[in-house]
């Protein structure tokens, strides 16, 4: 009766043992848990639209990181977190009828009013998609660039995220990011931090610029090496956003 009830008690004692466990990823999407937890906190959503498109257009936003990303016709691109499509309908214009446009969002909503501008302006070459918080649902191999404008810092998980966007992209594909250099509660991402999180998932910085005109910075970045085992991604620490919690 001792040794059988030692054995209940260290069943118990498991059971227990994982449910803290499991308790401790409760807040987490079941889909990110292999993933390591980000260690800084995620901007709240915001509205799908960053900024009017005139005045946006005003100081040449798009044109600008259409040059610096070498979109021309022909070219393939994803434009994550597209929202109202400002970024969609230009690089529809850019890339021409042998290009095509992934307009992808998470805002069902907004993706719903994309859909109706894209009919009503006849854009025949970008499709649209809905995808995940932590996975942009993207085909593999089949993007030159993949655009993140000023939606990186909403992103909740990461490294899960940029993981599964990897293999989209096609050889020589860049990953273009455009943000602005504050806390990452504050709507934006120090470049240090987002080159670190990049880097973790196996991505290498290949250009870098402060531009007025975007009101923040350029970032590109390529694959580079493999692709790592999810628990084997170190997460960064976000010092930067440590300092001012301390500070506050």
């Amino acid at each position: 009766m001792i040794r059988a009830g030692a054995t209940v008690l260290l069943a118990l004692a498991v059971l227990t043992g994982c449910k803290a466990r499991d308790d401790s990823q409760a807040d987490r999407l079941p889909t990110s848990r292999e993933f390591p937890r980000a260690d800084r906190p995620v901007s709240p959503t915001s509205s799908t639209s960053f900024s009017t498109e005139v005045q946006r257009d005003s100081v040449n936003e798009a044109k600008t990181v259409m040059d610096l990303a070498d979109i021309r016709a022909g070219t393939t691109v994803a434009d994550i977190g597209a929202g109202e499509g400002y970024y969609t309908v230009r690089l529809a214009e850019r890339v021409g009828k042998k290009g095509r446009v992934l307009a992808q969002d998470i805002d069902e909503e907004a993706l719903g009013r994309l859909a109706q501008r894209v009919e009503r302006e006849r854009l025949d070459n970008v499709s649209i998609k809905p995808g995940a918080p932590d996975d942009p649902r993207l085909p593999v191999a089949s993007f030159d660039r993949i655009f993140l404008v000023h939606m990186y810092h909403e992103v909740t998980e990461p490294y899960a995220f940029l993981w599964r966007l990897r293999p989209a992209l096609r050889a020589g594909g860049r990953v273009i990011v455009v943000d602005v250099d504050r806390p990452t509660d504050q709507r934006g991402i120090p470049p240090a931090l987002l080159f670190c999180e990049f880097g973790r998932v196996g991505f290498r910085l290949t250009q870098f610029i402060r531009k007025p005109e975007l009101q923040g910075y350029y970032a590109q970045f390529e694959a580079a090496g493999e692709r790592p085992q999810p628990a084997a991604i170190e997460p960064c620490r976000d010092t930067r956003s440590a300092v001012a919690g301390r500070a506050g």
